[in-house]
């Protein structure tokens, strides 16, 4: 199958609307504690502030994977081959954000087609344009959405063959072990039959360092979560003061999870008007904006072939601390 090269990414907007944003943070300040779902932290400046995150020296992650990414493409190649046959695959990348670590697989894989999905459309569009500068012979088109309550990938000829699907950055973890089952089932069902999957995950590390990593001292954290009260008081007209929240980030042992939160510094009274709601908060109480849980390698490939998934590569740095398991659903074969 031939592609005419794109000289400028597509766009596909799928974007949650207003309703929908509307409804998770209804529902999110119903729980108990209050939680909102992490993909609202990601508007345009949240993205900005995320990428600002991956290079603060406490974040070591992003350096760990781009380091095995580099270090093991040409095997991940010879594996992805081996196992589809030799058919050109298309890669697929879920919370592709600034699309700044695929470059290693597109430059070994050479893919049929690359694709990002992503929730900030402005963020992840510039970040294709950008990458299809270093890959002018890789088709690319970025989408706007929220990939876990999409029904199919959109109907698009750069679609129309098999998927290795591109999970980076750990963020399986911002799920329960019951979440990342249901997402890693939802993925398979996204990319089809015979399809590809390859995680990056860290594992579990000194305490110490895993607060450290979502608290740096420079305060980039703090200043992402409290700008998911800066986006609702501009998409709701919500009258929240951020500087009357803490940033908080702390090791769960029992959950095996960095809860990341933003703690209320006094008696406070918030309104949002789409929701006819006025809410109350206590002095230290808790609005929830992210976990991240820490599995370590078998624990991953025992959620991952409760989904249908099964291992067919692993590679680790020299410390174990950050794995790339590379996966196919249905298959029970090694690379």
């Amino acid at each position: 199958m031939s592609f005419t090269l794109l000289t400028r990414p597509e766009l596909i907007d799928l974007h949650p609307g207003p309703g929908d944003v509307c409804a998770a943070v209804e529902q999110g300040l119903a729980r108990q504690p209050r939680q909102l779902p992490p993909w609202l932290l990601y508007d345009q400046e949240g993205s900005r502030l995320f990428e600002a995150i991956c290079q603060q020296p406490e974040y070591r992650l992003t350096r760990l994977e781009k380091g095995l990414l580099q270090r093991h493409a040409d095997h991940i190649r010879h594996c992805c081959t081996d196992h589809s046959g030799g058919t050109p695959l298309i890669v697929v990348e879920f919370g592709a954000g600034g699309a700044h670590k695929v470059t290693p697989l597109l430059h070994a894989l050479q893919p049929s087609a690359y694709v990002a999905l992503d929730i900030s459309a402005t963020h992840v569009h510039q970040a294709c344009i950008g990458l299809q500068t270093l890959h002018p012979r890789v088709p690319m088109v970025a989408v706007c959405c929220d990939y876990e309550q999409l029904s199919g990938l959109p109907d698009h000829p750069l679609l129309a063959s098999q998927r290795l699907g591109f999970f980076p950055g750990s963020s399986l973890g911002n799920c329960s072990r019951a979440g990342a089952v249901a997402l890693l089932r939802h993925m398979a069902t996204l990319l089809g039959p015979g399809s590809l999957l390859l995680i990056g995950m860290d594992q579990p590390q000194s305490v110490t360092a895993m607060e450290a990593a979502y608290d740096d001292a420079a305060g980039v954290s703090a200043r992402f979560a409290r700008n998911l009260l800066v986006r609702l008081n501009r998409d709701l007209g919500a009258n929240f003061q951020p500087r009357h929240f803490a940033y908080q980030a702390h090791w769960d042992a029992r959950e095996q999870r960095i809860e990341m939160a933003l703690v209320s510094r006094r008696e406070q009274v918030v309104s949002i008007p789409p929701l006819k709601a006025v809410v109350s908060w206590a002095s230290g109480e808790k609005l929830v904006t992210e976990h991240s849980h820490k599995w370590g390698a078998e624990a991953v490939q025992a959620m991952a072939q409760e989904a249908g998934w099964h291992g067919v590569g692993r590679w680790c740095d020299s410390q174990d601390r950050f794995s790339l398991h590379l996966m196919e659903h249905g298959s029970l074969s090694q690379c």
